[in-house]
C-alpha cells in the first residue's frame, strides 16, 4: 500500500512539473513574433504578413542580412504580400494575387525587390528565380534606429523598416 502511495505521489509531482514547464513555455515571447498589416493603396487591398525579428545588438546589413543575397524580408516563413487587384510596383505591373516577398540588399544602398509566385516558402531556402513574377530596384534610405522589423502601408505604397534602414516601395 505504501509503495502504491509513493508511486502516485511521484506521478503527481511529474505531472505538476510538466504542467508548470508547459505553462511557462506558453508565456515566453517568441524570438520573431509574426505580424501583418492591411490597407488600401491605388484601389487594391494590400496585405503583408511577416515575421518581425529584433536587432538584439547584432549588425544587420552586411552580416545578419548579407549583401547581394536573397533574403526573406522578415523571419521564419517568407514574407507574403497579397494584392486584391492588379497594381503597378515602381511603375511595373503586378497582377492580383499572393506572392512571397524577397529582397536583395546591396552595399551601395540599392535593393532588388522580388515578388515570387510561390507564397508558401520557409525563408528563402527554396527560392528559384524562375518563379519571379516581378523584380524591381529601389534606393534604400537611412532611418532612425528601430529594434524590430516592421512594414507600414501608406497611400503611396509601403515601407520595410528595421535597424537603421528603410526600404520605400511605390504602388500605383
Amino acid at each position: 500500500m505504501r509503495r502504491v502511495f509513493q508511486l502516485k505521489a511521484a506521478m503527481l509531482v511529474a505531472v505538476a512539473l510538466l504542467t508548470a514547464t508547459f505553462a511557462q513555455a506558453q508565456n515566453k515571447k517568441p524570438a520573431s513574433p509574426h505580424d501583418s498589416t492591411t490597407a488600401v493603396v491605388a484601389g487594391s487591398t494590400i496585405k503583408i504578413k511577416y515575421g518581425s525579428p529584433y536587432v538584439k545588438g547584432r549588425k544587420v546589413l552586411g552580416e545578419l542580412v548579407p549583401f547581394d543575397k536573397v533574403w526573406r524580408a522578415g523571419a521564419d516563413s517568407a514574407t507574403s504580400i497579397t494584392t486584391s487587384k492588379a497594381i503597378k510596383v515602381e511603375g511595373k505591373p503586378l497582377p492580383a494575387g499572393r506572392y512571397a516577398f524577397f529582397v536583395i540588399p546591396s552595399a551601395s544602398g540599392t535593393w532588388t525587390l522580388i515578388f515570387d509566385k510561390n507564397p508558401k516558402q520557409w525563408g528563402a531556402y527554396t527560392y528559384k528565380e524562375s518563379n519571379d513574377q516581378l523584380r524591381v530596384t529601389v534606393k534604400g534610405k537611412t532611418a532612425p534606429k528601430q529594434e524590430s522589423l516592421t512594414y507600414a502601408i501608406n497611400k503611396t505604397g509601403f515601407n520595410l523598416r528595421w535597424d537603421t534602414f528603410e526600404v520605400p516601395v511605390s504602388i500605383k
